[in-house]
């Protein structure tokens, strides 16, 4: 009983979340692989950073939307009329924008810094340096975006 309280009262940032996570497990693989692919064709790392994590926003950015979209598209529809709350989603844009914003450049700093650095010490292959820098960049990220998500109260209209 107690977890199912749990759930319905975190619903939508338990689902916020899942989505973030299947949507960013394409994109670090994605990710891993592209890098050592690129790193046998040119040898310039800091390119090969900046470039790895393109091909991750590529995947995790729409990947992302289309999720978000089908958990939460019986909020922006009436259920007696079939219409669009047309200015709850231009809301719900908005909030998104603004959370992700701040959360995605703290990910893409610490992922390109980490991803770079670890290539430069040539230790660890370059999809290592990718899923090393992709997962201590997740752990900021994940904290960073709840905090954002809260703070801009994206589910405020959804409490009951």
């Amino acid at each position: 009983m107690e977890i199912k309280r749990f759930y319905d009262k975190y619903r939508n940032y338990i689902l916020l979340n899942k989505n973030i996570i299947i949507s960013g497990i394409f994109a670090f693989f994605a990710g891993a692989l592209f890098t050592q692919l690129y790193a046998q064709y040119d040898k310039n790392n800091l390119t090969n950073s900046v470039v790895t994590l393109s091909i991750e926003y590529a995947i995790y950015i729409p990947l992302f939307a289309l999720l978000f979209y089908i958990d939460n598209r019986q909020r922006y529809i009436d259920p007696l009329t079939g219409k669009k709350y047309k200015n709850r989603i231009k809301s719900d844009i908005k909030k998104l924008i603004a959370a992700f914003s701040i959360s995605e450049l703290i990910f893409s700093f610490a992922k390109i810094a980490i991803h770079y650095e670890l290539l430069q010490m040539y230790r660890v292959e370059p999809y290592q340096a990718s899923m090393i820098g992709s997962l201590a960049a997740w752990a900021i990220f994940l904290v960073s975006i709840n905090l954002s998500v809260k703070a801009v109260k994206l589910f405020q209209s959804q409490k009951k």
